[in-house]
């Protein structure tokens, strides 16, 4: 009968410390934040040190891990069909729009990016394979939860703590219902100035298989609403190439002169 592992076990949850503490830890930091004896994990950080996961500092000899991990989860990554397909929508969006696009989905109360491509703009939104973003202030999110029922997506909202992270950030419960509701009856939904001030973005959702997803454009507040027709076209042409509907149908195309679906996004920086 298979059994846990307790040193498997202990390096996930390492590896977990530093991702929600974002900073380099003794082995005192770490023993203490992971309840362990200070011998069991200096074991488990020379062993990870000397596999290349963990880097150490001369001085103050503190840990954090290196770039090894994220390049083996970008390579197992890299062979899921649905991160190809998550790419090449992102790959579509920046090439219309020059702003960056993204690709995500909800679990458990949070957005997980599964693929972006970076914007061409010298001043430009930047993610990465993996990034987690707070469900209430991501026009991902929002496009994902329009999909299902207002009840889901209540529950889903209210999983994880809103709190205030930008001027134009939502926590109230019914105003975000209220705005899901509105994504719902238009096909998209926009966030501005909710999740960093001066950003914004705009995202439609719809299923890969059985998978719902969300796709978004982002980047700069002035520049998104100055072209925000032209990024809606995008999106609406990606959504039609990527996405069907539950039932199996495709999503329909939205209407709007030719000249903007094929508009790139020339404003300053």
């Amino acid at each position: 009968m298979p059994t846990i592992v307790p040193a498997a076990t202990r390096t996930m949850l390492l590896l977990e410390v530093f991702a929600r503490e974002r900073r380099e830890l003794s082995n005192s930091d770490l023993a203490r934040l992971m309840d362990l004896p200070e011998s069991s994990c200096s074991d488990l950080l020379f062993t990870l040190h000397e596999m290349g996961y963990l880097l150490r500092t001369a001085r103050s000899k503190r840990f954090y891990p290196t770039a090894r991990l994220l390049d083996i989860a970008k390579e197992i990554s890299a062979s899921d069909p649905l991160f190809a397909v998550a790419t090449e929508a992102c790959e579509l969006l920046r090439d219309k729009t020059g702003e960056t696009g993204l690709c995500g989905h909800v679990v458990s109360g949070v957005v997980h990016v599964l693929a972006f491509a970076e914007g061409t703009h010298p001043l430009r939104y930047v993610s990465n394979v993996g990034n987690k973003i707070a469900l209430h202030v991501s026009a991902l999110g929002k496009a994902e939860l329009a999909l299902g029922t207002p009840e889901e997506a209540a529950r889903q909202l209210r999983l994880k703590t809103m709190k205030q992270i930008a001027p134009g950030t939502i926590t109230d419960l019914a105003l975000l219902e209220v705005q899901i509701a509105q994504a719902k009856a238009q096909g998209w939904s926009w966030v501005e100035n909710e999740g960093f001030d001066g950003l914004s973005a705009m995202a439609v959702a719809g299923y890969v298989g059985d998978q719902p997803l969300a796709i978004s454009v982002a980047g700069p507040t002035q520049r998104m609403l100055a072209h925000k027709d032209a990024c809606l076209q995008a999106l609406k042409d990606v959504q039609a190439l990527v996405f069907h509907a539950r039932d199996g149908a495709a999503p329909p195309r939205a209407t709007g002169a030719r000249r903007a679906a094929t508009a790139k996004v020339t404003g300053p920086a």
